[in-house]
C-alpha cells in the first residue's frame, strides 16, 4: 500500500533567514572562499563553492575562463570533443583546477570519459550526472568510475534523499548532487510526479553526506542571489546554478534579435531541443523532461557572478558569518508566507 509522509518539506520560497547580532563591520570582511579534503579521493580543493550546470547552454569552455577568474567552478558538458578538450587546456591551463568533465552512464560515456582524462591528465574532477541516480546500473557505473580512476574527486547524481546519499558515497562518489526537479527548464515533476522540495532536500542530505564525511552540491531551484544564499545556510557545500548564468556571453548558443531586442536559448538536458541536437530526437520510449525558452541577452557573466558573490556576503554579515563554512552553523530559518513586497514587480526602474 501507499504511504504519505506527512513531514513538510520546505523550499527556498518558504523561509528566510533570521537575522542575528553580528561583529563584522562590512561585507568586505565575508571570506567566500572554502578549503576541503574530500572522502574519497583525499584530494583538495580551495574555491568559491559555486558551480555552473553541467548544461550545453551554462557548462562552457568561455564560462569556464570567465568563472575561475573568481574562483568559481564550472562542471563542462559532456558534448566536448577530445581534441576541444586538448586545445583548452593548452590554453588555459590555471582553469583546470576549476573544472569537472562530465559523463552520463553508456559504454560510449565511458570511452569518452577515458580519452578525454588520459589526454588531459591535469583534470581532477569527474561528474557523472543523470536524472535518475536511484537506479542500480548508477551505482554500478560509479563503481567502476571509482575503480578505474581512484585519485579523481567524483561528483554524482542526482539524488534527494540521505539513505542514497550514503549510498553514493560508499559506492565512491565524493559529492553527491542533490536535486530533482527543481530546475528552472526541467518539467520531471510534471512529467513525472517525482520531486522534493529544495531546501529540505538540501538539509537532509547534507547532514546524511556529512556523516560519512561527504559533501554535497544544491543542484537547482535557484532563482535571486538570496537562494543561493539559502542553499548554502541549508548546508549545502557547493551550490550550483544553470539559468541564473544562461543568457550571457559566455553562454552556449547564439545570439537571436527579435523586434530590437537580442536573446540567447536556454534548454533542459532531458528537453526534446537537446536531444534533437546530440541524440537525433527524443526516444519513442521516452518523454521530454524539460522545456526551451528564450532569455533576453544578459551580456558578460561577470557582472552576474559579483551579483550572486554580494549578495551572498550581505546574508553573511546578516548572520554573523566571516567565513561562508560558518554560514549554516548561523542560520536560523523562520517560515514565510511571503518573500518580498511585490507591487511594483510590473514595473522596470525608470518608469
Amino acid at each position: 500500500m501507499p504511504r504519505i509522509d506527512s513531514d513538510i518539506k520546505l523550499d527556498f520560497k518558504d523561509v528566510l533567514f533570521r537575522p542575528k547580532r553580528s561583529t563584522l563591520k562590512s561585507r568586505a570582511e565575508v571570506d567566500l572562499n572554502r578549503e576541503m579534503v574530500f572522502r574519497n579521493s583525499k584530494r583538495k580543493y580551495k574555491g568559491i563553492p559555486i558551480i555552473a550546470a553541467n548544461m550545453d547552454s551554462t557548462g562552457t569552455f568561455e564560462m569556464a575562463k570567465a568563472l575561475s577568474e573568481f574562483g568559481v567552478f564550472t562542471t563542462i558538458h559532456k558534448h566536448y570533443t577530445t581534441d576541444e578538450w586538448i586545445a583548452f587546456s593548452k590554453e588555459n591551463p590555471d582553469t583546470l583546477k576549476h573544472v569537472a568533465v562530465s559523463s552520463g552512464t553508456s559504454d560510449k560515456d565511458l570511452t569518452n570519459l577515458t580519452q578525454i582524462i588520459g589526454a588531459v591528465p591535469e583534470l581532477e574532477f569527474i561528474c557523472l550526472d543523470v536524472a535518475n541516480g536511484y537506479s542500480e546500473h548508477f551505482v554500478e557505473f560509479l563503481r567502476q568510475v571509482r575503480k578505474q580512476f581512484p585519485t579523481h574527486t567524483i561528483m554524482a547524481g542526482n539524488v534527494v534523499t540521505g539513505e542514497m546519499v550514503e549510498e553514493l558515497l560508499l559506492s565512491g562518489a565524493d559529492i553527491i548532487k542533490v536535486g530533482i526537479g527543481p530546475g528552472s527548464v526541467c518539467t520531471t515533476r510534471v512529467k513525472t510526479g517525482v520531486g522534493y522540495p529544495q531546501l529540505s532536500a538540501v538539509i537532509e542530505c547534507a547532514e546524511a553526506a556529512h556523516g560519512l564525511g561527504g559533501h554535497i552540491i544544491s543542484d537547482g531551484g535557484c532563482t535571486c542571489p538570496g537562494d543561493v544564499a539559502k542553499a548554502f545556510g541549508a548546508g549545502a557545500d557547493f551550490v550550483m546554478m544553470g539559468g541564473m548564468l544562461a543568457g550571457h556571453t559566455e553562454s552556449g548558443g547564439e545570439i537571436v534579435e527579435k523586434n530590437g531586442k537580442k536573446f540567447k536559448m536556454f534548454y533542459g538536458m532531458s528537453s526534446s531541443t537537446a536531444m534533437k541536437k546530440h541524440a537525433g530526437g527524443v526516444a519513442e520510449y521516452r518523454a521530454s523532461e524539460g522545456k526551451t525558452v528564450e532569455i533576453e541577452y544578459r551580456g558578460d557573466v561577470s557582472h552576474t557572478i559579483r551579483d550572486v558573490l554580494g549578495g551572498i556576503r550581505s546574508t553573511c554579515t546578516y548572520v554573523g558569518a566571516a567565513v561562508l563554512a560558518e554560514l549554516s552553523t548561523r542560520t536560523t530559518f523562520i517560515r514565510v508566507t511571503q518573500q518580498l513586497n511585490e507591487v511594483y514587480s510590473a514595473f522596470k526602474v525608470g518608469n
